[in-house]
């Protein structure tokens, strides 16, 4: 089995001010013990690194070092794969966005829907409703 997170669980791992800081923290270090696949999108991480130093959304924005190290620590669990657009990947995109329209801010979580389809990646977590358009998502809320 194999799994993957959005960006809005490592966020909120990093945003000590966020209600959901605690949790988020717990769930991604009790990844260490998962036996399942952690898989990673470098389109997930590369929001992390874009959100998390950004001083117009959080208040004590993280240094880029620090959100590089973040990162990095993620990417050194033993059971973290990186995936990125493999060949085809556009007709991916394409099947899976053909039954409704993808505009705006559902952009980057289709384009991450698609990689996850790309690579049997089934479950996701994450507390963002619109994955649950790409039905075959496992979708789970860690919060819930």
């Amino acid at each position: 089995m194999s799994y993957s997170v959005d960006v809005n669980l490592l966020l909120y791992a990093s945003d000590q001010s966020s209600p959901r800081h605690e949790a988020a923290l717990q769930f991604l270090e009790s990844r260490a013990g998962d036996p399942d696949l952690f898989c990673l999108a470098w389109p997930t991480l590369f929001s992390y690194l874009r959100i998390a130093t950004h001083s117009r959304i959080f208040r004590h924005p993280l240094s880029p070092d620090e959100a590089l190290g973040n990162v990095a620590s993620l990417l050194s669990l033993p059971r973290v794969r990186v995936l990125a657009e493999a060949e085809g990947f556009l007709e991916v995109y394409r099947e899976v966005t053909g039954s409704f329209p993808v505009r705006g801010n559902l952009v980057p979580d289709a384009h991450l829907a698609a990689l996850l389809r790309q690579y049997g990646v089934r479950r996701i977590y994450t507390t963002e409703a619109d994955f649950r358009k790409f039905d075959f998502l496992d979708v789970k809320n860690p919060f819930a």
